[in-house]
């Protein structure tokens, strides 16, 4: 599986969503209550993709996919495994053209996203882990004839993403670098193409967790690694794998991949809470929390785009993830 897209190809895909997916809004970091904490004469601007359909950017690819599936493949249904957020996704998705779907989730998945999906009509199955959720998804699609939608390593899943990325730039100025959380990929794999089609000098950052950080160990080796335990708030940048597709375009596409601790991502939810009215999940965070952190003074002075990726958080857990935990409060 080699396939990048090209400016062409991310245009059509553009017109085919433009009427059923939102065209999420951007923020400038501008107000009092946030651009204290900002590095130093910084222009800063958050694309809200966490006001898209079932709350996070995979809307996006789920709907391409399902929507690129032949009538037969539609009436056998598809199915996939997911943290929450593209399980959400996808279940919306075939919802809107009757698609049967099947959704395998984690047991310890956030309960907000398991009845999610239910009320969009998916039929889950529940595993213990991720190894048992991708073992189940292999059995289904042999025993059912079901097509499987991967979360991040799929050609379709990308070309979402990159939707996502060339719309950011349709509504920013030229930026002089993006920052982007990263889980198994897929995100920053299309974003990342969609910003260096447009100009190539425009730095791509991407920002994951240091307890799940498969791409760093991934670009390191020069393969798709696995790791042998996830230790992270962040669930939905929790992919226990690197594949190669995504792999592939994030060495060719994506300037640096820099990590940070759960510590950080917590402190950075408070803060959206306190300074942007922004109750978000840990992988939302990820973004500022690289930016205005490691990145602080690298980025001083530099125009800045930045994606709140999602917002599928019980309040629940919310509180779990950043108790004990004070607002990102660093200052120039």
């Amino acid at each position: 599986m080699s396939i990048i897209w090209d400016q062409h190809t991310i245009n059509n895909a553009r017109q085919a969503i433009r009427d059923t997916l939102i065209e999420t809004p951007v923020l400038p970091l501008r107000s009092s209550k946030i651009a204290p904490f900002l590095p130093a004469d910084a222009e800063m601007y958050l694309k809200l993709e966490l006001f898209q359909h079932t709350g996070s950017f995979k809307a996006r690819g789920a709907y391409l996919g399902v929507s690129s599936l032949s009538s037969e493949a539609m009436a056998k249904g598809v199915v996939t495994f997911s943290g929450g957020n593209h399980a959400l996704a996808l279940s919306w998705a075939a919802r809107q053209s009757n698609v049967p779907v099947k959704v395998v989730m984690m047991e310890t998945a956030d309960p907000l996203r398991i009845e999610g999906c239910r009320q969009m009509g998916a039929e889950l199955v529940l595993a213990k882990d991720m190894i048992s959720c991708s073992n189940m998804v292999k059995t289904i699609c042999e025993d059912e004839g079901r097509t499987y939608l991967h979360p991040f390593n799929d050609p379709t899943m990308v070309l979402g993403s990159s939707t996502c990325g060339a719309e950011l730039i349709s509504q920013m100025p030229p930026l002089d670098a993006v920052v982007l959380p990263v889980g198994g990929g897929g995100l920053i794999a299309g974003m990342a193409t969609a910003i260096k089609l447009h100009n190539p000098d425009t730095l791509v950052i991407g920002v994951e967790p240091d307890g799940c950080d498969n791409m760093t160990r991934g670009l390191a080796a020069g393969k798709a690694v696995a790791m042998d335990e996830v230790n992270t708030i962040a669930d939905s940048l929790g992919a226990p794998e690197t594949l190669d597709y995504s792999l592939n375009i994030v060495r060719q596409h994506v300037d640096e991949v820099i990590t940070v601790t759960d510590a950080e991502l917590a402190a950075m939810m408070l803060r959206m809470r306190e300074s942007l009215s922004l109750l978000v999940e840990p992988a939302c965070a990820a973004s500022l929390a690289g930016a205005l952190g490691p990145l602080r003074q690298r980025l001083a002075g530099k125009r800045v785009g930045l994606l709140a990726c999602g917002s599928t958080i019980s309040p629940k857990r919310w509180a779990k993830n950043t108790q004990g935990q004070t607002p990102f409060a660093m200052m120039d």
